[in-house]
């Protein structure tokens, strides 16, 4: 049963994951296109925060329901969390881009592959505990 439930989580994660890092990437991107910021580690922070909230909707909602918590903790702990990964994505992005003068969108690439591998454990064993 608990093997089930977490090979279910998994895949509903990923699909939760693929819909926020669409949101993500088309806020980035509308960001640097656009509306002309510059700086790739900015626009990608601003676009995280829409990445985030979408995120948190679908883990809440659709990839953990059964986590009885209670909302605002979860949403604490959530954005605690997000935000530090969401630190370190746009630190990595900068360096990539910014510093390195790489295509943001293979540093984007990367450090979305760095925070799905930091993110579903999370999410199951601190946020939504399930």
């Amino acid at each position: 049963m608990q093997l089930q439930q977490t090979k279910t989580q998994i895949l509903r994660y990923i699909v939760n994951g693929v819909i926020a890092t669409c949101v993500h990437y088309a806020v980035l991107t509308l960001n640097i296109t656009i509306f002309g910021i510059e700086s790739a580690g900015l626009a990608n922070v601003i676009a995280a925060c829409f990445g985030i909230t979408a995120s948190f909707v679908g883990n809440r909602y659709f990839v953990f329901p059964q986590s009885n918590g209670r909302l605002l903790v979860q949403s604490v702990k959530f954005i605690g969390f997000y935000g530090s990964i969401a630190v370190m994505h746009g630190l990595l992005l900068w360096v990539w881009t910014d510093i390195q003068g790489l295509d943001y969108r293979l540093g984007f690439l990367l450090a979305t592959s760095i925070q799905v591998s930091l993110s579903f454990m999370g999410n199951k064993w601190l946020v939504f505990k399930a």
